[in-house]
């Protein structure tokens, strides 16, 4: 377990509530930057913030005096999702809590206990040896959760000091307790909203109803036409650059221990649903959805109030996979709903962000290296997945840097990130700390 001081400053990390999505934040995120900064200049680095139109980057580099070392990039995020709606957590979301091993708290796991596992990984080899084997950088991101929109021109302007031979990112998850796991691709991602209006203001629906479109029913019919009855995307063209899954691959993924039924137990869901033709591995990991995040309509309060709303809006995102990219699935999503769009009513949809997929070897010299720790710290050889989830700064730093990352992750899949009641295991926190321990004295070998 961790000791009294380790878990006293994790949890210190987790009670900023560094939502970056949320303007009213601003200077929580600020603060925990600082935090982190502070943090990582008392080990030693030369560590700074540095600033966009957003939260601060965190950057802190430290040298190892060994001539020729090489240099390892751990790239990490401190924003976390917004923790709404706060009465389905069982504690409150920035007030971490620890119940059967568990540590409870908004951005345990994504993403602030996996990177602070390697930090604490660094104080302790500092401790039982004074310096670095490697040189050393950390690069935290502030604006993940929403999209990382100004990390780009941090990386331009920072490139001479942000020069690595290997890049680490620790924010996906394990298979299964126990297993642990080297994820090779991530999907990428679009989000859009979505925004139906019609009459100037709300309508008496008896005084108009049948006179004039209602929003709300076409926001729905909208939404209705997004999949066909096989659980596919209907959007003309959507599926035109996706990659077929490698049959090897797909025979790799049947091997795990992977029960459906444990996805119904994590979700609380009835069923399980989809894409037809596909399994559950593959739905997740290598076939791009659309998905309906939000929608807002109308009257919702007590009673009734017989109104047709002026407005109705939806927030959507779609899950790319190699070879698609976000500007064309942007551009044939607002495509679609123009042209769907009833002569009663005006359709407008609107970008918000987006972020490619990610594919990359997982048999170079550090990605063998990383997995040679796994198997040591975990005592079993790590196997070889993708993520249904996106991280868009990964095929950013491949395009800035030149370098593939290797993505570990320490996370669990039941570790209920984006939704309430986020946890990460504690013994995750020594296993972290053992396996940055491993890579380093590896790397420096």
């Amino acid at each position: 377990m961790p000791g009294e001081s380790q878990l006293r400053e994790f949890f210190t990390y987790l009670r900023f509530p560094s939502v970056s999505a949320d303007p009213a934040r601003v200077a929580e995120m600020a603060a925990c930057a600082a935090w982190l900064r502070a943090k990582l200049a008392a080990l030693g680095f030369d560590a700074a913030l540095h600033p966009t139109p957003g939260p601060p980057v965190v950057l802190a580099r430290r040298a190892s005096p060994r001539p020729g070392a090489p240099t390892l990039l751990i790239y990490g995020h401190y924003d976390v999702q917004p923790a709404d709606p706060p009465t389905l957590w069982a504690s409150p979301p920035f007030e971490p809590e620890v119940r059967d091993g568990l540590v409870y708290a908004r951005g345990a796991t994504d993403n602030k206990g996996q990177t602070f596992a390697h930090i604490l990984g660094t104080e302790a080899w500092l401790a039982a040896h004074g310096d670095l084997p490697v040189n050393l950088i950390y690069l935290l991101d502030g604006e993940e959760e929403i999209g990382s929109p100004h990390f780009g021109a941090v990386l331009r302007a920072r490139a001479a000091d942000l020069a690595c031979d290997a890049i680490l990112v620790s924010d996906t998850s394990m298979v299964a307790p126990g297993q642990p796991a080297v994820a090779c691709g991530l999907r990428g991602i679009v989000c859009v909203d979505l925004r139906v209006s019609g009459p100037a203001t709300d309508l008496h629906s008896g005084a108009f109803g049948g006179a004039v479109a209602n929003p709300a029913a076409e926001l729905a019919r909208l939404l209705a036409a997004l999949h066909d009855e096989a659980g596919r995307v209907a959007i003309p063209g959507f599926y035109d650059q996706v990659a077929p899954i490698d049959p090897a691959e797909a025979a790799g993924w049947r091997t795990l221990a992977f029960d459906e039924g444990e996805v119904l137990r994590a979700t609380g869901s009835p069923a399980l649903a989809g894409e037809a033709g596909f399994t559950t591995l593959e739905r997740i990991w290598g076939r791009p959805t659309a998905e309906v995040n939000g929608i807002t309509a109308g009257y919702q309060g007590p009673g009734s109030k017989t109104i047709i709303p002026a407005h109705a809006s939806a927030k959507l995102s779609f899950r790319l996979v190699p070879h698609q990219s976000p500007g064309d699935i942007a551009r044939k999503v607002q495509a679609f709903f123009a042209a769907q769009a009833a002569p009663g009513v005006a359709v407008a949809t609107t970008y918000d962000h987006g972020g490619d997929p990610f594919y990359a070897d997982p048999n170079t010299p550090f990605g063998r290296l990383v997995r040679e720790a796994l198997r040591e710290t975990f005592g079993r050889e790590a196997v070889l997945v993708r993520e249904g989830l996106s991280i868009p700064v990964v095929s950013l730093l491949r395009q800035e840097l030149g370098r593939d990352a290797v993505l570990v992750g320490l996370g669990l899949p039941d570790c209920s990130a984006h939704g309430p009641n986020e946890t990460f295991p504690l013994e995750h926190l020594d296993r972290g700390i053992a396996l940055h321990l491993a890579i380093l004295q590896r790397l420096a070998g």
